[in-house]
């Protein structure tokens, strides 16, 4: 009797282990737009930047401050997951963060799982505003071209740094909104034979449980926004014919 009760013991912990280990394992939370502007999938996906399995990732940073630096959240554990590169380039001023200052680098094997990782600064912590983020976003897309990343990332991180200023899923709507306008010049340059022909093929915008749903949300409409938008720019070739 005593035997039987440990077997079914430990049947009961065995299933518990089991049930626990596919829960862990279960695909992160994710709306994939139905639309897709440009041939772009874009996506909003509950995961930090640390675990995307991106050609390239993107996190914006304000400039360094001398007093110390701001760290939570997925910031946090970026930053630990890369060794602690993150806080030792602006700590040593490697990386100031300077709006629009970007630094690319290949994180080491088996620390992140994506290809490439680029920080865009965001300049001083005050000035922040939806421009900001607009500039990141018409930054990541002639970067994401240039280095031929076909699927790409990008978290803010910004309310990670403990700035609350501005509304997440407004802040993402800018990005993606941008992102989208300038890829769409890209396209048309390499139409008209004045680039070299590449494609994004993913966008996957990163966000924490708390700000999913105005995510999901803002950025929907934005792409409705943009894509109107894009649709009554002037098609006539940017070079005129030389007679």
């Amino acid at each position: 009797m005593r035997a039987r009760t440990l077997i079914s013991g430990l049947v009961v912990a065995l299933l518990a282990a089991t049930a626990s280990a596919a829960d862990s394992s279960a695909a992160p939370k994710e709306n994939v737009f139905a639309t897709k502007p440009l041939g772009i999938s874009v996506s909003i996906k509950m995961v930090g930047p640390y675990m995307e399995a991106a050609d390239l990732q993107f996190i914006c940073l304000f400039k360094h401050k001398a007093s110390g630096d701001t760290y939570q959240g997925a910031a946090t554990e970026t930053d630990k997951h890369l060794g602690g590169l993150l806080s030792a380039l602006r700590n040593r001023g490697g990386f100031v963060g300077e709006l629009g200052e970007t630094f690319l680098f290949t994180p080491t094997k088996g620390s992140i799982p994506a290809k490439r990782f680029m920080i865009i600064g965001l300049g001083e912590e005050k000035d922040l505003s939806l421009d900001s983020l607009r500039l990141v976003g018409r930054i990541a897309a002639r970067e994401a071209v240039r280095l031929q990343a076909k699927h790409v990332a990008w978290a803010p991180v910004i309310r990670d740094q403990g700035n609350t200023a501005i509304d997440v899923g407004e802040g993402d709507r800018a990005f993606a909104e941008q992102l989208l306008s300038a890829y769409d010049t890209e396209k048309r340059l390499q139409a008209q034979g004045l680039a070299p022909k590449f494609s994004i093929e993913t966008l996957v915008i990163e966000a924490g449980p708390t700000y999913f749903d105005g995510a999901v949300k803002q950025v929907g409409e934005g792409i409705e926004s943009v894509s109107a938008e894009l649709a009554k720019r002037d098609s006539a070739p940017y070079v005129s014919t030389v007679k």
